[in-house]
This record gives structure tokens, sequence and C-alpha cells, in this order.
């Protein structure tokens, strides 16, 4: 153990040497490298150290929650006590939180590949959208699928996820753009929770594009596709089936006041908000959510540092999303210099979409991170952590600590930064979920 570690474990109130308590763990974790990303242990703290991070720890777990973390010497002498089946010996290895995917579209029908091809000559997201392509062809192939096959197509996806560490995820809606189809939507992300044991954070973001039926070349009927919007969301939302509301609020898609439309209704319901905003022009989509005290602002490749300000005032997490910046071949980079300097939480998340980021792994989320945005490895595991978290307002997830969520990832890694550096390569050694290991492929 260095020496800040054990400066750390020493002073921390959550060591002990009460044998009541060395003795009652229902699991124990013992010779583990812990990356905790929690302010106990000094990430982010007055003096900080790199990733949380503790050496040569051991981590108590009672009744699915994180009760005990200490050093190794302090738990050897009540090994005796347990049986073989509760103690993990990490060897070593490195422990992070659970890594949570905070931006995905997984529930879909329907491949975009097409628009792949027609990207590489030259179509560019507003062409493709302009000739009936986009979101609106991803919303007819999902009305069309039944729930079974929405749920079969969908599940494929999700396991890709899981497989590299994924403890928690959002899922939004989107692509039904009607009461049944957005129902649809959630009610599959909600099966595949519970189905996988995963926890699944639904958001509502049936404001993403306008469908079909309400195009016009006479008028335009955006407003009343959004009134239809508002009088869904008590539906779904007294239906237990959504946990946050999103929308689109872009050049292309809906304007800064009908957002706030539908965020009224969201406020009224005691929902929190985000949104997908500044991808593509800035028209104040941050400024917006900000106001409402959202949990996110999401994308942000033209966000204005006036809007970063808003942003740090209201605890409203940056989430960066480069596989779609990758996808698109963007060159407008998120502003995030300005984002530390204004010392605004940035997640990183996989954004799972079928037409601007079909990618799967949150891993290469966040290399992409590293090469592409020029952020630190510490920055995207945090972003794929507590930041994450907080972007879910999930306060018992993303970090190791007492009293948190025991989601916990065991990685066969000489140091954190492995998991930005590696391509292709998943190192995971086991994966607990709710403080019960889970089978790993």
């Amino acid at each position: 153990m260095n020496n800040s570690s054990a400066q750390i474990l020493d002073k921390s109130i959550n060591t002990t040497d009460d044998k009541d308590i060395l003795t009652s763990f229902d699991h124990i974790i013992i010779n583990a490298n812990l990356a905790t990303f929690s302010a106990q242990y000094g990430f982010n703290g007055s003096y900080h150290v790199p990733y949380g991070q503790l050496e040569d720890a051991a981590i108590g777990i009672i009744d699915d929650k994180i009760a005990w973390i200490g050093s190794n010497k302090q738990i050897t002498d009540h090994l005796s006590h347990y049986s073989a089946g509760q103690i993990k010996n990490a060897h070593g290895g490195w422990i992070t939180p659970g890594l949570i995917d905070c931006h995905t579209h997984i529930v879909y029908g329907g491949n975009r590949s097409n628009e792949f091809e027609a990207r590489l000559q030259g179509a560019s997201y507003q062409d493709i959208a302009a000739q009936g392509g986009g979101i609106v062809s991803t919303v007819t192939a999902t009305r069309a699928a039944s729930i079974e096959s929405l749920f079969a197509q969908s599940e494929k996806r999700l396991l890709a996820l899981m497989k590299e560490g994924v403890t928690s995820i959002e899922i939004k809606s989107g692509y039904g753009l009607d009461l049944d189809t957005e129902r649809k939507m959630l009610t599959v992300a909600r099966q595949l929770g519970h189905k996988h044991n995963i926890h699944v954070s639904t958001t509502y973001l049936a404001a993403h594009a306008l469908p079909p039926e309400y195009k016009s070349h006479m008028q335009d009927r955006s407003d009343d596709y959004i009134e239809q919007v508002c009088e869904w969301l008590p539906i779904l939302h007294s239906e237990g089936l959504v946990d946050a509301v999103d929308g689109f609020c872009e050049n292309i898609a809906f304007s800064t006041e009908q957002i706030r439309r539908v965020f009224e209704v969201a406020r009224v319901l005691g929902l929190p908000v985000k949104l997908h905003s500044e991808q593509l022009s800035d028209i104040g989509g941050s400024a917006l959510v900000a106001e409402y005290k959202g949990l996110s602002s999401d994308h942000l490749e033209h966000l204005s540092e006036d809007d970063i300000k808003k942003m740090a005032a209201s605890d409203t997490v940056a989430v960066l999303l480069p596989g779609a910046f990758y996808t698109l071949r963007d060159i407008k980079l998120p502003p995030i210099e300005a984002l530390r300097r204004h010392q605004v939480p940035m997640a990183i998340s996989t954004d799972c979409n079928p037409g601007t980021s079909p990618l799967t792994s949150l891993l290469l989320a966040m290399n992409m991170g590293c090469t592409l945005f020029y952020l630190t490895t510490e920055e995207v595991l945090a972003g794929s952590t507590v930041y994450a978290a907080q972007a879910l307002g999930l306060s018992n997830k993303g970090k190791i600590e007492v009293g948190c969520d025991a989601d916990l990832v065991l990685w066969d890694i000489a140091r954190p930064a492995d998991l930005a550096y590696q391509m292709g390569l998943n190192p995971i050694n086991g994966i607990m979920v709710q403080g019960k290991w889970r089978e790993t492929v």
C-alpha cells in the first residue's frame, strides 16, 4: 500500500476493528486495489488522490450495500468466519464502481447501415433527415415491430454493454412518436432491466423528431405535436414507465419554447429533465435545461461559455458523446477547457443509437473521449461512474463508499488507465450487481 492510501484508510470513518462488524458481512472482497471515485478517499477533495484510489484494500458487503472499506490487514484474522463462497480474492486486481451508460437509445427496430453508406458518399446528417431518413426511418421500423421482436433486438445491445461491466443504464424512448409505440419502447426498457438484473433509468423522449403524420408542406404542425407529447407524458408516468424527460432541442428538431412546454409538464409531475442540445447549433438548449435544474445537457459541441456558467450554477452534468462525434466525422469539439474551468462535471456515454452512434462499448467510448476530446483517463473513468450516476440522479451508485449500492467490477489490469487505453480487450474478472456476483462471459 502506498503512503497516500495508508493515510486515507487510517483516517477513514469506515475503517473499524470491531469484531462484530468484521464477522458479519454477506460477502468480502480482499487483496484489491480500489478506484473509489469518492471524495472520502481524495477524489476531487482538498487533497487530490487520482481515481480516489486505495491499494491493498478490502470491502465488506451487507444486504446489497457496501458496509465497510478497510485494509487487508484488518480483515485477515477474521476470514475463518466466512465460507469460501463468501470471499472473493482480487489477487491485486483493480475494482471500480459498476460502469454506468447514462445516455442510450438501445430500444429500437430496424437498421440504418444504408445511412452510414450514404454519409461515406458525402451526405450530411441534415441531408439524410430531409430525405426521410434519420430518426423517422427508425420510427417506421419501431412502430412495425412487435414487443417481442423489439425486446429481442434490444437485448443483444444491452448484453454487449453488460459484458463490459455496465451495471446501470439509461434507455430513452423517442422512436415511437405516438402514444402506443412510446409505451411499447418504455415497457421493453423495463422488461430488460427486470430480466437481466440491471438498473434501468427510463427517459421519455417523444420530443425527438416530428412524426410523418405531422409534416406538411403547407404548414408547420410541430406545435400540435408538442401538445400531444405533453398529453402523453402524464399517461405514461401514471403507468410507472417514466423516470425522466428529455427532448431534442436543435435547429432540425424543436425550439427552446417548444421544449419548455414539455419541461413544464415534467415539473408538475416532479420528473427531472435533461436535453439533447448544442450538437449542431447553439439555440440555448443548455441554458433552458439549467433553468429547470436539469440532470444533464448532452452532446454540447456548440455550447457557449455563458451557458456553461449556467450549467455550473445548476449543477447540471455535461454528457459528452464521442461515438456520435466519431460517426458523423464532426470537427467541432465540445468546449472541454471551459467545462473544466467552470468545474462542470463531465460524463461519457455511448449514445448507442441506430443512426449516429451504433456503439455498444462503453470502454471504447472512454478511449474515444481521450483520443477525440483530449480528456484524461481519470476524467473518462469518472465520467462513466460517479458523474454518469449524477447525470441520472443516482446518488447511491457510481462510487465505492459505505452506504452505496454494491455494484462493482473487478478488472485484470495493472492500473485504472488501462481501461481507457486498451481497445478491443475486455479485462473483466468479475461483476457484482446489488451485492451478488454475476456470471461473466
